[in-house]
């Protein structure tokens, strides 16, 4: 099997053994677009210490307008393709949802995937927030899901009114923010308020949000370094209790 990694010697693991965020099913988003591809990510986060992913394919109006059946589809391919066992990585899937027309149909329909424990993955468009997103966090728990806002630290709608991170969190809307933002890896400002949500102990999860292998080589760059250790003093994760 073709690795396109150097194997790293000395990285530090994660302070976690679950993935809650990442694109690693072949072929039916932005992510990995084969099964080889994906299996050398998963070769990756195995060297991370990660023992149990949730892969998490996007399902966005117009762009991946992805269903159960297509990610069924992609996981059975993805399992198909090589025995995982060998890997003793355990996988399983559930989405990432853009809050969008697309989603309130699916929810509506009972056509979503949840996670263990009936948690959700959702996400704001990164143009524009969902323009009700308080009474869908209300709605999502009347029908007994628990929201996870993925990367809340990457809307920079957000930065200038950081209000209302407080009144998400206080509403019981938990955040998953990314490794790759604490690495830097998307700009100076959405790390700064990565590491703010740290400091107000508002980071429920940490995800790699893991697409290719671009992603992969700033990861491990970032455990290797100084950075990471600071960072992980203050987190108070959540991802292996899902």
């Amino acid at each position: 099997m073709f690795n396109f990694f150097k194997r790293e010697t000395n990285i530090p693991h994660l302070p976690y053994t679950t993935e809650v965020h990442c694109h690693i099913l072949p072929g039916i988003d932005d992510g990995s677009p084969d099964t080889e591809h994906s299996i050398s990510l998963l070769r990756q986060m195995k060297e991370w210490g990660i023992k149990r992913i949730i892969a998490t394919p996007h399902v966005t109006e117009a762009s991946f307008e992805n269903t159960p059946q297509t990610i069924k589809g992609a996981y059975t391919q993805l399992c198909n393709e090589f025995n995982i066992d060998e890997l003793d990585i355990e996988l399983g899937y559930s989405a990432e949802y853009r809050m969008d027309d697309n989603f309130l149909n699916a929810l509506e329909k009972g056509e979503i995937i949840p996670m263990p424990g009936n948690h959700l993955l959702i996400e704001n468009s990164f143009l524009q927030p969902f323009w009700n997103i308080k009474e869908l966090v209300f709605e999502l728990q009347l029908k007994g899901l628990s929201p996870i806002l993925a990367h809340p630290e990457r809307y920079t709608y957000y930065y200038e009114n950081k209000k209302i991170y407080q009144e998400l969190h206080e509403q019981g809307c938990e955040f998953q923010v990314n490794l790759l933002s604490l690495a830097g890896y998307y700009n100076k400002r959405s790390k700064e308020v990565a590491e703010w949500l740290i400091d107000k102990q508002m980071v429920d999860y940490l995800g790699s949000d893991l697409h290719n292998r671009n992603h992969a080589i700033h990861i491990g760059k970032y455990l290797s370094g100084k950075e990471f250790a600071k960072h992980m003093k203050n987190v108070c994760l959540k991802n292996d209790d899902l």
